[in-house]
């Protein structure tokens, strides 16, 4: 075991893991009382916790209330609504208890929300389609308090859980469909650049259109966010071109939705005049008419999986896999049709 310095800085969970030789998993059962420790590994870790002073969470018997933070970028979406019915059954299924917040980490570091969680009792912290960090990820991880990602929009790390759909293949899967109806000019409206759900569904996009010997043509590729306003945006920018695309494959159903909105204010006919395909499967798409044709992501199921990831790391479990994807299926409705 390796000396303990006395002018250590603030203890955090892996520097008693690196001080002790172990993992910060086995701290973390150490911490929750697991018996599958042997007793001289939880002994070197409660010795090291005692020689730096540690501060854990405050530990639960199994009978005590979890309370778990649930970070969102925007609660007002179908999308954010039907991931926190799944969130929601999860925790209460098992007892815990959910703390929602929309806050983002600009008006305070990553350091001072951790502990705010700590002083509050809070065990584990769940973002969905977050814009933190790497760095900020690992400040909640040393603190002992795990972390699990819905769709993280920067790249998360090989060791935090993240859970989504299986983007690449319903990209190509809502591609395929427009080009069965005889579509050869498809573009698509991607999401946030950076973020690997949208990189993942425009790579399933460019897969099926090269499959078929078709070339892609980089004006019908525009990337940005996943707003209704960058849908009727990027719209009026596909029909300015001299050959404008007859289908579009959307990277969600709210830009698929600002889509429809701008091609009905130009008078278009839909879906002869122009072909959209949406994803997500939201209820939005339903509102629609005719009727959004979509990739429907199970995001009950997805909410669910992340909140049974975080509660398995709260009671000190490894988790099976660091990355979970739920397949996604193809809602064929009225907004797609063969090209005049």
């Amino acid at each position: 075991m390796a000396a303990v310095n006395a002018t250590t800085p603030k203890a955090t969970l892996a520097s008693v893991a690196e001080i002790a030789g172990v993992s910060i998993p086995t701290v973390s059962k150490v911490l929750n009382g697991r018996d599958d420790v042997a007793a001289s590994t939880r002994d070197r870790v409660l010795e090291v916790m005692r020689s730096l002073n540690y501060r854990s969470p405050t530990t639960r018997r199994r009978t005590e209330l979890v309370m778990i933070d649930v970070v969102v970028e925007n609660v007002t979406t179908a999308y954010y609504s039907e991931v926190m019915d799944g969130i929601l059954e999860c925790t209460a299924e098992n007892g815990a208890e959910v703390v929602l917040s929309a806050m983002s980490l600009q008006a305070s570091s990553a350091a001072q929300r951790a502990q705010r969680m700590l002083d509050a009792g809070r065990r584990g912290l769940l973002l969905v389609t977050s814009k933190w960090g790497r760095s900020d990820l690992v400040t909640f991880q040393e603190r002992g308090l795990p972390v699990v990602l819905v769709d993280p929009i920067n790249p998360p790390g090989a060791d935090v859980v993240s859970v989504g759909a299986t983007n690449w293949a319903g990209g190509k899967t809502a591609t395929e469909h427009l080009l069965d109806l005889g579509h050869r000019r498809i573009a698509h409206l991607g999401g946030p650049p950076l973020a690997e759900c949208s990189q993942d569904r425009q790579h399933g996009y460019v897969a099926a259109l090269l499959g078929r010997g078709i070339e892609v043509r980089p004006e019908y590729v525009i990337s940005r966010d996943f707003t209704r306003s960058f849908g009727i945006e990027g719209l009026s920018q596909l029909l300015e071109l001299p050959e404008p695309p007859t289908a579009i494959f959307a990277a969600n159903d709210t830009i698929a939705i600002g889509v429809w909105e701008e091609a009905r204010r130009r008078g278009l006919q839909l879906p002869a005049d122009l072909s959209i395909v949406g994803f997500d499967g939201t209820s939005f798409a339903e509102a629609t008419m005719p009727q959004l044709t979509t990739v429907e992501q199970p995001l009950r199921e997805i909410g669910r999986s992340a909140a049974r990831a975080l509660l398995r790391q709260i009671d000190g479990q490894e988790p099976d896999s660091t990355r979970v994807e739920l397949a996604t299926r193809l809602l064929v409705r009225e907004s797609t049709a063969p090209p005049r």
